[in-house]
């Protein structure tokens, strides 16, 4: 017996540990702590204690702690000190001694208020039936359509994102028409994010290829047709009221003799024979539809079926050049220049050989001169990967290490990742700056891509300050670098300083940063961490991503959607099947939260836990079934 009390003297003395270490950085932090919005005071704090408590290897506590029956502190994120004096009464009392008491700055049911708080006021009021929103990111063609938009709303769509990235004010503009108007005829609240670019790298511009339009129908994973293609027909200049797949420039007189029904023959650039057909009669074009894949180009004959046609065929007008990818292979030497000039694929000597490598810009001059040889980087996500062989601050000469055994192919406007490179790109650029002033007026939320460092946050708020945004606009983070995770203690109490606030963890970029084997350790921290400071979290990238774009999820996106239920919001891309996947996603949601709260496993009563003696009635009866 002496040597239990012995054993439970111990682990006091470590809980004394871990509280007076907590207090400790809460005092060093005081002033960080004071400058934060008052409704982030109690939060500051709480995260403070948590990261204090994350310094110190606990899990032989934690075992200690099981063995009693005690908590083992594995869920303590949001009430880290009364998390930790609950434990210290309980030893306390299997000793008979009398527990010192200390003021704790918040309950475990006060954390859970904190969080349900802070979540409504920056995604809107909690869902009837489940406590995880929807967001849904919106393309173009929903701002016209409405009842596209309005069904969504219906079917459990909370908050819409609109990415500053894409398309332009006009567009913008019209996409928050029809939310709001949507909004107004259901009755369904519908909180409106829009997502500042950031400092992404990008790859620049590439030579121009042949006038050449390609042109898919939908199809599933089978290969079989889903949908037809839409095309406009119309003369060159002239738009499509409602949302198409491509369109083709024709003359006037032939295309004003178009009735629907009508069919149009022509062989592609790869000769071919395909057919469109049309559809729909507009006032100064047709809709039509294409079955089978084509490659049209510019002076592609056109050539209507039926014998009676006055004008029976016509050519393509001009169309934009094409561009040509550059395929890189592993060893490759790809370079990455400062100037602007276009990108073009290696040139080969008569034997073969490479004479002059591939070269392709780069959106941020700036990063040249702070890159390092031997340093990794990435495109286009991560399906390209090389290592740096020569850095100057004009060009970095770079050497393939990952690619497809047949070549990837490179684009114009893809991705480059440094994660080993400080790339110091802690401003706002001038994109952003411009876009801020319209995001003010419109949306409910901005949200800061590619957050590095504090200094960035910084520069929203005096800018926020300079065009005197309403105290309401929220601010969410995307958490999308190596350095961004690293420094997110730092990021959120600078960010607490505004209110609302949340922080978005945008998995597709943080994969390629951290590398595929540690993101799901990494999002992990990042749930924890932002948990401790009752900020919200919203769960984004690929989210059901086959079943928006292709109408069929995997197995792997159902299992993902429903880990995504520990976090608050749930981001859904764009995708001709969204609101497929925001049906099944809140019925995925719904029913998970009976199962899992957080960490926390929720024990319902299981069907499958109501057993029956062998050879009664009922078992005989579950056994034909």
């Amino acid at each position: 017996m002496q040597t239990d009390h012995k054993h439970l003297r111990e682990l006091i003395a470590q809980l004394d540990v871990l509280q007076q270490d907590a207090l400790k950085l809460e005092k060093k932090f005081a002033p960080a702590i004071k400058s934060v919005h008052p409704s982030f005071r109690t939060s500051a704090r709480n995260l403070l204690h948590y990261l204090s408590l994350r310094q110190h290897d606990i899990r032989q506590l934690q075992a200690n702690l099981s063995r009693l029956g005690l908590s083992s502190l594995g869920r303590s994120e949001g009430h880290v000190l009364a998390s930790l004096q609950a434990v210290h009464l309980m030893l306390c009392h299997l000793l008979s001694c009398a527990p010192t008491k200390k003021p704790i700055p918040v309950s475990h049911a006060e954390s859970l208020e904190l969080l349900e708080k802070h979540t409504s006021e920056l995604l809107g009021p909690r869902p009837p039936k489940r406590s995880t929103r929807i967001m849904v990111t919106f393309s173009a063609d929903l701002a016209q359509d409405y009842e596209l938009v309005k069904r969504m709303l219906l079917a459990g769509m909370d908050c819409a994102r609109i990415n500053c990235a894409h398309d332009n004010e006009q567009v913008w503009e019209s996409m928050v028409k029809t939310i709001r108007k949507a909004e107004k005829e259901t009755g369904q609240s519908c909180k409106i994010l829009m997502d500042l670019m950031g400092p992404k790298l990008r790859t620049g511009t590439l030579t121009p290829g042949p006038a050449l339009l390609p042109i898919r129908p939908i199809q599933n994973e089978l290969g079989q047709l889903v949908s037809p293609a839409k095309v406009w027909l119309a003369p060159a200049g002239v738009e499509s009221e409602v949302p198409t797949d491509a369109s083709l420039p024709v003359a006037e007189a032939w295309v004003a003799q178009l009735q629907q029904g009508d069919k149009l023959r022509f062989k592609d650039t790869r000769g071919r024979k395909r057919s469109l057909t049309v559809v729909q009669r507009k006032e100064k074009g047709v809709i039509a539809h294409l079955f089978k894949t084509s490659y049209i180009g510019t002076g592609t004959e056109l050539t209507i079926s039926k014998k009676s046609a006055l004008e029976r065929s016509t050519k393509v007008g001009a169309l934009p050049a094409s561009v040509a990818p550059i395929y890189l292979r592993k060893d490759d030497l790809l370079i990455l220049t400062k100037d602007e000039a276009p990108g073009e694929p290696a040139l080969y000597d008569a034997e073969g050989h490479v004479a002059k490598p591939a070269r392709i810009s780069c959106t941020l001059p700036e990063v040249f001169g702070r890159v390092k040889e031997g340093q990794p980087i990435l495109f286009d996500d991560g399906k390209i990967a090389g290592v740096i062989l020569n850095a100057s601050d004009e060009a970095l000469l770079v050497k393939i290490t990952e690619a497809k055994e047949s070549g990837s192919r490179l684009l114009h406007d893809k991705g480059i990742n440094l994660p080993e490179s400080d790339l110091q790109l802690n401003g706002l650029s001038e994109q952003d700056l411009q876009h801020l002033a319209f995001v003010v007026k419109q949306a409910d939320t901005v949200s800061l891509s590619f957050v590095n460092h504090p200094e960035m946050i910084e520069a929203l708020h005096r800018e926020l300050k300079r065009l005197k945004a309403p105290r309401r606009l929220g601010i969410i983070l995307k958490i999308e670098t190596k350095e961004g995770f690293r420094n997110l203690p730092h990021l959120l109490l600078t960010v607490m300083k505004n209110h609302p606030v949340g922080v978005m963890i945008a998995r597709g970029d943080l994969a390629v940063e951290c590398g595929w084997q540690r993101l799901a350790e990494v999002q992990e921290e990042i749930l924890w961490i932002t948990e401790a400071a009752h900020i919200p979290v919203v769960w984004a990238t690929q989210v059901l991503e086959s079943l928006a774009k292709k109408g069929r999820p995997s197995r792997a996106e159902i299992t993902d959607a429903a880990m995504s239920q520990r976090a608050d919001c749930v981001m859904l891309n764009k995708g001709p099947y969204v609101l497929r996947a925001v049906e099944l996603l809140d019925d995925i949601l719904q029913r998970m939260q009976e199962h899992q709260h957080k960490k926390t496993s929720m024990l319902r009563p299981l069907h499958v836990s109501e057993l029956e003696m062998p050879g009664s009635n009922a078992a005989n009866q579950a056994a034909q079934v």
